[in-house]
């Protein structure tokens, strides 16, 4: 038998932070040697990439809304999951809403594993959530293999999953902190939402105005105070606002345990280019202005913001345009789990940002996140998840042609750079009619 099970060459593999020839060697599903790109190799698979076309690690997603059990005609994992094999994404971590029951009890995370296990493409791991009846038991849930706590500190939409207050935020940072897990916030805060005006209908600058700023910066402040007085480590998700940088900068300055991530539909959209009734683009928080998507951008170079996530949350047609574009009354939620690393890397060229700094903000730091160091980078002995990638061609988005269960996304339309020739999961091939073959992960 040869030695190795593959080698992938190419003279462009992201390795270190930056690009070189190389030849990449899996026996299994490790990488297990690098060598120059023409080293004489024996192997059962030696695949030789394109002049156009580059080696990168997975994608690996911590922001996914799958919703099922329980919501499956809003997205279920065969469809998730083979959306993200089409995006080079071999790793999502499922949000513990929108399925019925949210992931908040060790049951509730069966059910979830169960659904998932016989269906999943890629690779899939799992939040738990920390709503008021879960506190006090969120080590139990963490026991069973949860990557962190989700909490919303405004509600979250669904009836079974009630946010927690000021008060209840710092029970659960202290009771997460005394087993050293992972608290991520959905960042608006009630009382500032409640003043603010109210959504007129059709118009998206009322809509934007009804979810203010101050939410957002209102919510981090009582994150950061929480940290600060537990020791506790928390993850701020889908940063909108930009007026909320320096209180970051601050907090990380001053040493607390604090990562931030924003999302592809903040970094692409800004609101002076989103019409009236278009609720394809409607999301909490929302999407700003150009100026506020530029300064997301900066704190990105600058390490403000640590990593970018799809925050998948699709939903049927009929929800996502109830309400005949009624901001007020269509389901919130951007679906673009397929398309995620794409639209970030279209957003990295017009701005002379190299492709090595997007797959670290989408791979190499989502993985860090949730402690999978063996993912998100091409070395030696690193899970042989890797991805073809043809960096300058481009595509025009139809919603109808995606693998996401629904055909409904705001970047419906849209011209994207980037081509995802092959993907291969743990050194294996994923098939465009795959139907199985990705793991079900657990912490630690």
């Amino acid at each position: 038998m040869p030695p190795f099970d593959l080698v992938v060459r190419s003279n462009r593999v992201l390795i270190d932070g930056g690009f070189r020839p190389a030849a990449v060697a899996v026996e299994g599903d490790r990488i297990v040697a690098i060598e120059g790109v023409d080293a004489i190799l024996e192997t059962a698979s030696d695949v030789h990439l394109g002049d156009d076309e580059v080696l990168i690690p997975g994608i690996v997603d911590t922001h996914v809304h799958v919703n099922e059990p329980g919501r499956t005609d809003w997205e279920g994992f065969a469809s998730a999951t083979r959306a993200a094999a089409n995006g080079g994404v071999t790793t999502i971590v499922d949000m513990p809403l929108n399925s019925i029951p949210p992931t908040t009890t060790p049951d509730a995370l069966a059910l979830k594993r169960a659904a998932a296990e016989p269906q999943a493409v890629v690779d899939v791991g799992f939040w738990g959530g920390a709503i008021p009846s879960s506190l006090g038991h969120l080590r139990e849930l963490q026991d069973a293999g949860v990557f962190g706590f989700k909490a919303f500190l405004s509600p979250s939409g669904v009836d079974e999953f009630p946010h927690l207050s000021t008060a209840q935020l710092g029970e659960a940072t202290a009771e997460i902190a005394a087993f050293d897990g992972l608290l991520i916030v959905h960042a608006e805060d009630p009382a500032t939402l409640e003043a603010a005006p109210a959504v007129l209908g059709a118009s998206y600058p009322a809509f934007v105005r009804s979810r203010p700023d101050a939410s957002e910066e209102s919510a981090i402040a009582h994150v950061i105070d929480a940290v600060r007085r537990t020791g506790g480590r928390a993850h701020i998700l889908h940063l909108s606002s930009a007026a909320a940088l320096p209180m970051l900068r601050a907090a990380k300055d001053e040493g607390l345990r604090l990562t931030v991530e924003t999302c592809p539909h903040y970094l692409t959209f800004d609101e002076e280019h989103i019409d009236d009734g278009a609720t394809q683009y409607k999301c909490c928080p929302p999407i700003r202005d150009a100026h506020n998507q530029e300064q997301l951008w900066q704190a990105l170079v600058d390490g403000t913001i640590d990593l970018v996530a799809s925050d998948h949350s699709p939903s049927t047609a009929a929800l996502k345009f109830a309400g005949d574009g009624d901001f007020d009354l269509a389901w919130g939620g951007i679906s673009g789990l397929e398309l995620s690393f794409r639209a970030v890397w279209t957003g990295a060229v017009a701005r002379g940002i190299p492709l090595s700094d997007v797959v670290r903000w989408m791979s190499t730091s989502t993985a860090d996140l949730v402690g999978l160091a063996d993912r998100g980078r091409i070395e030696v002995g690193a899970r042989a998840d890797l991805v073809a990638f043809a960096p300058d061609s481009t595509f025009t988005v139809h919603a109808a042609d995606l693998a996401h269960k629904n055909p409904v996304t705001a970047f419906d339309g849209t011209t994207l750079r980037g081509g995802v020739e092959h993907v291969w999961l743990a050194g294996r091939l994923v098939a465009p009619d795959a139907t199985s073959g990705g793991q079900l992960l657990s912490r630690g």
